[in-house]
């Protein structure tokens, strides 16, 4: 992985292009992601010492929390895991042990690595899945000389390589895709420990499926198929033996211990103290579960034991209630960086609806002219939208920019409907049209909640 060299104005500058505000959070977020490239220039004996800034963001739902983590982790080509605190309970409960939020971000590593070296030896594994098509489709048997319907051209005295040449041109012309061949594929059956693992048995540490993998026997599978799917799959067979898996497992754990990201999102779930007894016995459980892996230590995973002293976690929550000094003062010092977002604006959900490069309007437009529709927005419509919106989240619950996915999809609903038949045609959403649409749920805050 190529190391990332951006400047923390320049990591804002591309948070910008698709998040709204929220500069004190972005600011955050770049510097400890600036400080990752820091780390791995300075003196070796300092690098071990330098310990990432966690980061927790304050702020209501819909504000653009998640938002930030997802684009940094995007942009810092790194592995990055969403949790929700409240989904982990104490160990000695029935549920997910935190550990496992490791073994994930792991998981996640492993696979992003082994997308990138596969699509490096893409172009190999085809010219390979090429070969072994040709040879099934023109077998190394001279007393069954091969013919078919689809190959007229090739004359019946023709030499094995002549042949095989024509036959080659015509597979890549695709005049044979619709051909069946007969694959051999292997499979191992296990299907009781499917069931178990699907049951929360990895929680335990104990990988089942993994450590009895090689203990079942093989069976071998015929399947036909078109010559089409056969390339894809004989592509992807010998990709999977040019990529080195111990290669992989070593970079993906690398990746994951230097450059992982955790969003543990609604920390303030779980930032009751210890009480009592009942449902929120274990929430003091969870914070002193978490604090280890926060702080810095080794949990083992099917691929190894991954150390999580330099992964990032950046949490997040309301607050509402609870507040950062209600989680115990260990797990406080553990992410000494906390950032306020700003509650979002009428000004802001028009901005949202048009400046960021995956704005709404925009995915609305592009939706509906794969059905050959040609949408345009009014700026008086787009500001309707931005106020009712405003409105509804004032009157109801308020979940920041989620509400204009709702508002948005309640406006176009019968436009969306319609579309297939309304080919060539071009409407344009003016505020006129904004009203009658929402008129009701404006007028009803009933309605209003039960609709959006």
């Amino acid at each position: 992985m190529t190391e990332l060299t951006l400047t923390p104005a320049q990591i804002v500058a591309e948070l910008d292009r698709y998040i709204v505000g929220q500069e004190k959070a972005k600011r955050a977020v770049a510097i400890a992601l600036r400080n990752r490239w820091r780390r791995q220039n300075v003196p070796p004996e300092l690098r071990d010492e330098v310990a990432p800034k966690n980061i927790i963001m304050i702020g209501p739902t819909g504000v653009g929390k998640t938002e930030v983590a997802r684009r940094l982790a995007k942009l810092a080509q790194a592995p990055f895991l969403k949790v929700e605190a409240s989904k982990y309970t104490e160990v000695g409960y029935v549920g997910r042990d935190v550990e496992s939020m490791i073994r994930d971000l792991t998981e996640l590593s492993v696979n992003m690595v082994k997308a990138e070296m596969t699509a490096r030896v893409r172009e190999k594994a085809e010219q390979l899945a090429e070969e072994r098509l040709l040879e099934i489709l023109l077998p190394r048997r001279a007393q069954e000389p091969f013919s078919s319907s689809s190959l007229e051209e090739i004359a019946p005295d023709a030499s094995r390589e002549t042949t095989k040449d024509k036959l080659r041109a015509q597979l890549r012309a695709g005049r044979l895709d619709d051909r069946l061949v007969e694959l051999e594929t292997q499979q191992q059956a296990m299907p009781m420990i499917e069931v178990l693992s699907g049951q929360g048995m990895e929680e335990m540490g104990i990988h089942l499926k993994d450590m009895l993998s090689n203990l079942m026997p093989t069976r071998t599978k015929h399947r036909k198929v078109r010559v089409v799917e056969a390339r894809r799959l004989l592509a992807q067979e010998e990709a999977q033996k040019l990529v080195d898996m111990d290669e992989v497992v070593t970079q993906a754990i690398r990746r994951a211990e230097n450059s992982g990201i955790v969003f543990l999102d609604e920390l303030d779930k779980v930032a009751g103290r210890e009480g009592g007894h009942g449902p929120d016995v274990s929430r003091e459980g969870v914070q002193r579960d978490l604090l280890p892996i926060v702080e810095g230590s080794s949990v083992t995973t099917k691929y190894g034991v991954v150390r999580t002293d330099h992964v990032l976690f950046i949490a997040a929550g309301a607050f509402h209630v609870a507040k950062p000094s209600d989680l115990i003062p260990e797990l406080q010092g553990r992410f000494p960086i906390r950032v306020e977002l700003d509650p979002l604006t009428r000004n802001d959900f028009v901005r949202i609806l048009t400046e960021p490069r995956n704005a709404l309007i925009t995915q609305y437009v592009e939706l509906l002219k794969t059905e050959h529709v040609t949408l345009r927005f009014v700026p008086e419509a787009v500001e309707a939208i931005a106020e009712i919106a405003m409105q509804v989240n004032t009157s109801t619950e308020n979940i920041g920019a989620r509400r204009l996915y709702t508002v948005m999809e309640k406006l176009l609903e019968q436009i969306s409907f319609d579309a297939p038949d309304l080919p060539g045609k071009e409407l344009t959403i003016d505020a006129g049209y904004v009203h009658v649409r929402l008129s009701d749920i404006t007028r009803d805050q009933d309605l209003s909640r039960y609709i959006l």
